[in-house]
């Protein structure tokens, strides 16, 4: 039986170019959810890939030390008592609420989905900051409070004309 072996020097590039493509994704990562995933079913995991996924977010199952040590490379001090255990990460290069919300939506039904900590904006984040950022709308529920808004005194505008139009009309004698 011939076993396969690897050089050391090969084996510490290997992991070395893992961290560095960990670190490239913290890098660009707009934020970025770090959860235990342990006690998931299958059909639950592929459940929440498939939403992250339609959010546009990547869910990447990482080993602790890859994780800690690309942490330290970007600058995130302060993440490493989240890698211990099994460990997840989604990272969302676009909207910094997607991971957010579509995680801590998900794990009101799927008990054992934990967030354990995260990053946005490049800062790391506390629970309360990341539980806050879950309620954010997406993108297209944004934009549609921005219209409703700017919609808002046009509207006032046409009704107070109209206003005027139908009192101008009752004080005119009848024909």
């Amino acid at each position: 039986m011939e076993v396969n072996h690897m050089p050391k020097e090969a084996t510490i590039a290997k992991k070395a170019a893992v961290v560095d493509e960990v670190t490239d994704k913290f890098s660009r990562a707009k934020s970025a959810v770090v959860v235990d995933y342990l006690g998931l079913t299958v059909e639950e995991d592929t459940n929440l890939r498939k939403q992250l996924r339609d959010e546009g977010v990547e869910l990447e199952v990482i080993k602790n030390t890859y994780l800690r040590r690309a942490a330290e490379k970007s600058g995130y001090e302060g993440l490493d008592d989240t890698f211990t255990g099994p460990t997840a990460v989604a990272f969302s290069y676009e909207d910094v609420a997607a991971p957010a919300r579509v995680i801590y939506k998900f794990a009101k039904t799927a008990k054992n989905l934990e967030v354990k900590g995260g990053m946005i904006e490049g800062k790391v984040a506390s629970m309360d900051q990341l539980s806050e950022l879950s309620t954010l709308p997406d993108r297209e529920g944004l934009l549609s409070m921005l219209l409703s808004v700017l919609q808002a005194p046009v509207r006032n505008v046409a009704y107070a004309l109209n206003a005027v139009a139908d009192s101008k009309g009752d004080d005119e004698p009848a024909a």
